[in-house]
């Protein structure tokens, strides 16, 4: 099996779900896995993303025995090194009268293909260069005009074996006689796939229905060079939500955007693996890389197009989140607390954003912003939601809560007033939230004591609570945030986390300016 990328740009979803079945595959079967990189496309491959592409893969979790950086039997495996192991095989296929040259340029290929389509004919190769005679073209050539080499399709049907799609007969008539060397010398895809899976032993290609099409020259050259023919498996398209083929335009659609949203890689390889597969029996979703591999069959993935549901991608990523152990999860979200305190820095002490990237907090703040995570990541699909989850401990803004549409309903029940009162004066007169160190047990105490002088009780009590200390009516469990604001509140950070006490002076100030107002 091979996963064989061209480094034109970022490593998509589509792509990724072809290397995990390919790995996957091989994994199961005990047969090796190559990785090989398609760079004949000069001027669009680059390093910079054949370097991103090796490293999603690894992100991924997926591994190879043989490609550009582990080596193997079958060197070199980047395209670009192979030219000449491909120019020695078309002029065998052209010695062997298996090939001819072609001199139409470009313009004349160009009307034959707009001719045919105005007559409603296939705009394929008329092949008027197939009945020059080979002496003739071999002067020509030497003469020094330019010319590609174009494989003689045969005169009869292409057929072939798909996993995916059983069998498959494509009629010569509508196959064209497809360049196999261009005039400048390069080869092109459909010719450097044949040669390098033959010659790397590849017995299995799996890859993207796109590539159907493709099939039947592919095979046609298999056949001129003798060669046995693999078995093929074209996986189908991946949509998008409203079932057009998956694009930028529905969002993250390459791996290094998910990686950068903070979703976790088994998360992604489960999902991508139910992407037009399905385990036999049972409706389980859940599923590690072991797993996977021991449960994965070519013959259960479907030929329908496969829907991208970022929200299935989520419910998974959420479980992933809170299987992981809390010290990953620290590690991994403190990018984006430092990455999101170093812009307010930016923005209010005029350090150069370039800080950015390099900044790292210091231990006391590190260990309170593990358990902050602790706190909000069992709420997050990804964790690049963190820092915006985290600003009900970072932002505080009493004015806008008394404001917000969504409190409204709280802040008209009968109790309310009567529990801000008491619950205000009680946290301002409070000797343990004077000194920021107030407790989960205090605040309880407190709690219970409004309780006792409002009828206040369940919602009741603890919504305009939670208005007055949060800014909303809704969120954590208080025992463990008010430890968070306390200690929160005694650290050096970009941005200055209230302690319950400030919040409580604040939302006073606020409310009574509403009064003054009415």
């Amino acid at each position: 099996m091979r996963f064989a990328p061209s480094p034109t740009g970022h490593l998509h979803v589509g792509n990724a779900r072809t290397a995990l079945f390919n790995w996957l595959f091989a994994r199961q079967k005990g047969g090796t896995m190559v990785l090989r990189i398609e760079d004949t496309d000069v001027e669009r491959s680059q390093a910079r993303f054949e370097d991103q592409l090796i490293a999603d893969l690894k992100w991924l979790g997926l591994d190879w025995d043989e490609g550009p950086d582990a080596g193997g039997p079958y060197l070199p495996y980047r395209q670009s090194d192979r030219l000449e192991i491909y120019r020695e095989h078309a002029e065998r296929l052209l010695s062997e009268g298996k090939a001819y040259l072609c001199f139409c340029s470009e313009e004349e290929l160009q009307k034959e293909r707009d001719r045919a389509l105005a007559e409603h004919r296939q705009p394929i190769y008329s092949g008027k260069c197939r009945a020059l005679d080979p002496a003739e073209a071999k002067r020509r050539r030497v003469a020094g005009e330019a010319a590609a080499i174009r494989l003689k399709i045969p005169e009869h049907p292409i057929r072939f074996h798909d996993i995916v799609h059983g069998d498959v007969e494509f009629s010569n008539e509508v196959v064209s006689d497809p360049i196999v060397l261009r005039s400048s010398g390069m080869p092109v895809y459909n010719y450097v796939v044949v040669i390098d899976d033959a010659l790397m032993k590849i017995t299995h290609v799996i890859r993207g229905d796109d590539h159907l099409s493709n099939t039947p020259k592919q095979v046609a050259l298999y056949e001129a060079l003798g060669w046995p023919v693999p078995e093929f498996a074209h996986l189908s398209t991946i949509l998008g939500s409203d079932r057009e083929r998956l694009s930028k335009r529905h969002g993250a659609t390459s791996i290094a955007n998910f990686r950068e949203m903070g979703v976790l890689p088994e998360a992604l390889v489960n999902y991508l693996a139910l992407l037009g597969w399905a385990p036999s029996g049972g409706t389980r979703e859940i599923f590690a890389p072991a797993e996977l591999v021991k449960e994965f069959s070519l013959e259960r993935v479907t030929p329908s197009p496969a829907v991208f549901d970022v929200e299935k991608l989520y419910w998974l990523n959420r479980h992933y989140i809170k299987e992981s152990s809390p010290e990953r999860i620290n590690r991994l979200a403190l990018a984006y607390y430092a990455r999101a305190m170093v812009l307010e820095m930016t923005k209010h002490h005029g350090i150069e954003s370039v800080q950015v990237q390099v900044w790292q907090p210091p231990q006391p703040v590190a260990e309170w912003l593990a358990k902050v995570t602790q706190l909000l990541a069992p709420s997050v699909d990804r964790l690049d939601q963190l820092p915006e989850r985290a600003s009900l401990i970072f932002r505080y803004d009493a004015k806008a809560a008394l404001a917000a549409p969504e409190n409204a309903e709280v802040l008209g029940w009968p109790h309310a007033d009567a529990v801000f009162t008491r619950f205000t004066s009680k946290i301002l007169e409070d000797e343990l939230a004077r000194a920021g160190k107030l407790t989960s047990e205090r605040f309880k105490q407190i709690a219970n004591e409004v309780k006792a002088e409002t009828g206040a009780k369940g919602k009741e009590l603890f919504h305009p609570i939670r208005i007055v200390v949060t800014g909303s009516h809704s969120g954590p469990e208080f025992d463990k945030l008010i430890p968070i604001l306390e200690e929160g509140s005694h650290l050096t950070l970009p941005q200055h986390v209230l302690s319950v006490r400030e919040r409580v002076e604040k939302f006073v100030e606020a409310r009574m300016g509403q009064v003054r107002v009415g």
